[in-house]
């Protein structure tokens, strides 16, 4: 997520419509009992049974939930079940692919490719890196967001208003918000009580850091199916097809490959799962000629992109049922993967 320049020119919200859119070993054997009543015994075994499968159930979901960025195989979890924040911090997880450990020693899981390094370092773009910053971290909701609103960008409620309505057809499902920063739609989607899950995902450690204080101040959200994961959005820790929505605010203008990042979430939606995202273009089909060089020149260090081209990134990508909304530099869109 990032800051832009800001733009003078009003323009109206141009609007196309919304997409309708313990198991048992090999060998165990039953045996009839021989000296105690049969029936007694039968059914609290079968009880028991019942209890065991629902368990084990339960556990395979949370295997299943999060993968190795590495190998893309599921993470095996020892620990408590759930993703909410007290259930990922004690729990360790482990790739039964390529045998890679991940923690959540600090108040995030890492899930980066790089996690455990000892002395490999590796440093992304300056426009990645600036957010990784503690300074920026803590001004992002304290200031430096509300200066979207320069560019068009219809401010969080509404911003979130409208995501929702996108995602009508994911509710009840596994949202991951990408890049989410310092949470401030992480923490609105767990709020709404729609999704059976959210995932903050960003590579910033101290944005997740400042995710987790907000969280904290809240109190209700700690106990949320809300959990904190540090990845890179162009590897993105989970098994192909395991997640309904995907969400990226203010965030494509700042990836370093916004083609590799659309194709991992693209991956890892389900059949029908939605993609909505915001950014800042570069500028619209109302740009007059003499501020569209104005503006590709001082706007060259990030992947600022037009509307035309995030349409045909998204569907050079698999995606289809694209939409916008435009309101000067402020673009929201959405696009979903096929239904089988």
């Amino acid at each position: 997520m990032a800051m832009a320049s800001s733009s003078s020119l009003h323009y109206p919200l141009r609007q196309s419509s919304f997409p309708n859119c313990p198991y048992l070993p090999n060998n165990a054997r039953f045996r009839p009992p021989l000296r105690f009543p049969s029936s007694t015994i039968r059914a609290s075994s079968a009880v028991a049974l019942e209890q065991d499968l629902a368990t084990q159930h339960n556990q395979k979901l949370e295997v299943e939930l999060f993968a190795c960025p590495v190998c893309y195989q599921p993470l095996i979890r020892k620990g408590p079940p759930g993703i909410n924040l007290p259930a990922i911090y004690r729990s360790g997880f482990k790739c039964k692919g390529c045998n890679k450990s991940y923690s959540s020693k600090d108040i995030y899981l890492d899930l980066t490719v790089t996690a455990g390094s000892r002395d490999y370092t590796e440093v992304k773009p300056a426009r990645t890196e600036l957010f990784r910053s503690p300074l920026v971290s803590f001004l992002y909701e304290r200031g430096w967001r509300q200066n979207f609103n320069r560019s068009g960008f219809p401010g969080p409620d509404e911003e979130f208003q409208m995501a929702q309505a996108y995602f009508k057809s994911a509710e009840g499902g596994l949202l991951v918000d990408v890049s989410c920063g310092s949470g401030l739609f992480s923490r609105k989607f767990a709020e709404a009580g729609t999704y059976s899950g959210v995932i903050a995902l960003d590579f910033s450690e101290n944005m997740l850091r400042q995710c987790y204080d907000f969280i904290k101040s809240d109190g209700t959200l700690l106990t949320t199916n809300l959990a904190l994961v540090r990845a890179d959005v162009s590897r993105l820790p989970f098994s192909s097809g395991s997640v309904d929505a995907v969400h990226a605010g203010a965030a494509l203008h700042c990836w370093p490959s916004p083609s590799n990042a659309v194709a991992e979430i693209t991956r890892i939606l389900r059949s029908g799962g939605v993609f909505v995202g915001t950014t800042f273009l570069r500028y619209n089909s109302s740009t007059p000629w003499i501020l569209r060089s104005l503006r590709e020149r001082f706007l060259q260090n990030y992947n600022y992109l037009t509307e035309e081209e995030i349409k045909d990134l998204c569907t050079s990508c698999g995606l289809t049922n694209y939409s916008s909304k435009v309101q000067q530099s402020f673009i929201m869109f959405s696009a979903q993967k096929p239904q089988n």
